[in-house]
């Protein structure tokens, strides 16, 4: 073996472990960068307009573009109740350790006439699950069509303000106020925001979270 082959060979092997080193450091920086973790349903999750202009992709870029030293996690789900939110929670919070949690769930549960007081209770043991995980919750609260009644909206729009005073948490009192009385804000279903209307969503979410983040100058 030649001498120039084997200085070839060192220099290729040191080339590749500083690349490796590289790497491991980006994905330690990444590890450690505090995550905000969005955790919904087809309010939050994009539904049926491109994902890049959904509200929590929107929420990534305006972080990014403050200075702000945080990962947004979309871990929301076009669907979801409030029952399939608190099985799936653990794994998510176990994988994302997130500092941040906005849990805005609900809707469909309202949607389907789910007991009031079922969603309550779902909603508080996630709350206190992400807690226990070390978590901010920040609450989103969301509302259902008059056409259900007041016996039932009344109480399903109040559950949200009342577990956020009991619990001290951050809270949007309608994650689509200004959005939802506006038809043309809306997609034909009456129900999710068109891509335009992604921004003022963001507005309704952004002043209570921005109280939540760490000075990007400290």
């Amino acid at each position: 073996m030649s001498h120039k082959y084997q200085e070839h060979r060192l220099w290729h092997a040191f080339a590749l472990v500083i690349a490796i080193s590289f790497l491991t450091l980006g994905v330690q920086a990444q590890e450690t960068t505090p995550k905000i973790v969005v955790f919904g349903d087809s309010l939050s999750a994009a539904y049926r307009i491109p994902v890049e202009e959904g509200w929590v992709n929107l929420l990534a870029t305006r972080i990014a573009q403050k200075g702000f030293n945080y990962t947004v996690v979309n871990a929301s789900v076009s669907g979801e109740t409030t029952d399939g939110g608190l099985s799936r929670l653990p794994a998510t919070l176990a994988t994302h350790t997130p500092e941040i949690v906005i849990l805005e769930l609900g809707g469909n549960d309202g949607l389907r006439g789910l007991p009031v007081s079922n969603i309550k209770r779902n909603l508080e043991e996630m709350v206190r699950m992400s807690q226990e995980a070390g978590a901010t919750v920040l609450l989103a609260g969301i509302q259902i069509p008059p056409n259900y009644g007041p016996r039932y909206t009344e109480p399903f729009t109040s559950q949200f303000e009342e577990i956020a005073s009991a619990m001290s948490l951050p809270f949007v009192p309608f994650l689509i106020d200004g959005i939802a009385q506006n038809p043309e804000l809306m997609q034909g279903d009456g129900i999710h925001p068109v891509a335009e209307a992604q921004s003022m969503v963001l507005d309704n979410v952004w002043p209570v979270l921005a109280d939540l983040l760490e000075d990007p100058q400290s």
